[in-house]
């Protein structure tokens, strides 16, 4: 490791740089065709189809997907003097798999008792130019494991900094490592 550099923690070492809270990327766009303009035909009404089902009318809109993929707006502009609607006149590729996500949750909740078993969930996280991701997890009471759904019981009351890390392998653009970390507490 050289100076200057922090790498996300390994799995079971505690001495590691700390990691951030978990990040959740918005599933949401903002669109504007405001300042489109047909001076020969008139007035303008705006239709977009988001790919999902969902239809929207205006010149600006927004929207927030349920899944994270690939979604393709078409636009469609309707002359209102006419009728005449003019399909696909603008395609736009609306991609939510290029982005890095680190986010999980605890189930039933970031508080528990101690004994009660607690499900640990990767959620959507993903690192997209990887190949290969492995999902690992520091429960910061000793023990570590490796998977997307994890349980775990914790044997002590206290506050756990819990550390959920993405190691991707290959090919050479994939990031090596990133880590999230969320506080469990554990009362008697």
């Amino acid at each position: 490791m050289s100076a200057g550099v922090s790498y996300a923690q390994e799995a079971g070492d505690t001495l590691s740089v700390d990691c951030p809270l978990p990040r959740v990327v918005e599933l949401c766009v903002e669109l504007d065709a405001s300042r489109a303009m047909d001076p020969g035909a008139g007035p303008l009404t705006f239709r977009w189809h988001m790919g999902d089902g969902t239809q929207l009318t205006g010149p600006t809109i927004s929207h927030c997907y349920q899944e994270r993929k690939l979604y393709t707006v078409q636009l469609d502009v309707v002359e209102e003097a006419t009728g005449e609607v003019r399909r696909a006149e603008k395609l736009i590729p609306v991609d939510f798999t290029k982005e890095i996500v680190l986010n999980f949750r605890p189930t039933p909740s970031d508080t528990v008792k101690v004994g009660q078993p607690v499900v640990f969930d990767a959620l959507d996280s993903q690192l997209p130019l990887c190949q290969n991701v492995v999902v690992l997890w520091d429960f910061r009471d000793g023990h570590v494991t490796n998977g997307r759904r994890v349980q775990h019981t914790f044997r002590r009351p206290g506050q756990y900094p819990i550390r959920m890390s993405l190691r991707g392998n290959g090919p050479d653009a994939c990031p090596t490592s990133h880590c999230v970390s969320r506080m469990l507490v554990v009362v008697p």
